[in-house]
């Protein structure tokens, strides 16, 4: 039986539409990193030394007992790993001298801006696709470097391509309506900026997070190879797990969403404060008129008045956004 051509990555705005992770396999196993990777750890940390200029980057350390996994101590009052900046040529080489070791610290390198640190990388080795494919949008292209290691489950307000070019990646996703089964961690601080799950996806303990059965019936696993990419939508919830003793993924993040918008973080924080603890009678009220003014149709609160009278209900550009920002700044000085 022949195996099926991998779909082409030529609409990222395309897939993502689709609302569902989707695998295209050896999409760029013909990346020379890839190619430098199968050759060897060695090969590919000299290839990758050749484009460091030297600049530090942040990197993450931790002791053998966390098992890869970056997260909380054991009572949750700090990380059970420590952030420094540190020569990326050092720290690859201080990954290579463990990469034989079972029991070597977790060491990882995240979301390095690649033209940053790596000026040159992506002339070599980049999906070069126009803004037009991602809607517009410029995307961040990163560099993620380690042994193996485990990001915990959490989420993202960007959409992902995850192209992984040395080592082996699993990618563990849960759609985001399993936000509660997944039982979130604290706001802040967070392991890498995001909120995470409490449950360890390696031994998940259902006695104490029961719910997480049910997210479990959603998951959905995929094993990537060298050369293989995944493409997942914001909000998605991922594990990630390096599965070899040194791996190199490279990522592009974008978002179409135009620039003058808030985060919507900025507005959960805010419901926090102003609605979570009023009576459920009134909250329930509140999520009718959300559902009316921000959840339904972008122009459904305003089709039926007169353009000059819809003042914020009107369609954002950047000065009206500047207004209503100062206009809520105004209220929240109170």
């Amino acid at each position: 039986m022949s195996t099926p051509a991998p779909e082409p990555l030529l609409d990222p705005a395309r897939l993502i539409a689709r609302q569902q992770p989707v695998v295209l396999r050896g999409l760029v196993r013909d990346w020379p990193l890839v190619a430098k990777g199968l050759e060897g750890p060695e090969t590919a940390v000299a290839y990758l030394k050749s484009f460091y200029t030297g600049t530090a980057v942040v990197g993450y350390s931790g002791p053998p007992e966390i098992a890869g996994r970056f997260f909380y101590n054991a009572d949750m009052t700090a990380m059970n790993f420590t952030a420094t900046r540190v020569k990326l040529d050092a720290f690859l080489d201080r990954m290579l001298a463990t990469r034989d070791d079972p029991h070597a610290e977790a060491l990882y390198v995240g979301s390095t801006d690649l033209d940053t640190y790596l000026p040159g990388f992506r002339a070599e080795n980049d999906l070069a696709l126009p803004p037009e494919a991602f809607g517009g949008a410029t995307p961040l292209a990163s560099i993620w470097i380690g042994n193996r290691t485990t990001a915990a489950t959490h989420y993202d307000m960007s959409n992902n391509i995850a192209c992984c070019l040395v080592g082996r990646r699993r990618f563990t996703l849960f759609p985001p309506d399993q936000v509660t089964n997944l039982y979130p961690g604290p706001l802040e601080p967070t392991p890498g900026g995001q909120v995470v799950s409490m449950v360890d996806l390696r031994a998940p303990d259902l006695d104490r997070y029961p719910r997480f059965a049910a997210a479990l019936e959603t998951a959905q696993v995929f094993d990537l190879e060298p050369g293989d990419v995944l493409v997942y939508p914001a909000l998605w919830w991922h594990n990630v797990e390096a599965l070899d003793a040194f791996n190199v993924l490279v990522n592009y993040w974008w978002n179409a969403a135009p620039r003058f918008l808030d985060t919507p973080m900025t507005t959960l924080l805010h419901g926090l404060l102003s609605l979570r603890d009023r009576p459920l009678t009134e909250k329930q009220a509140w999520r009718a008129l959300f559902d009316h003014y921000v959840f339904g149709p972008a122009d459904a609160a305003a089709d039926h008045l007169p353009e000059a009278a819809r003042g914020p209900l009107a369609p954002l550009d950047d000065l009206t956004a500047r207004r209503l920002r100062a206009h809520l700044l105004q209220r929240l000085n109170r």
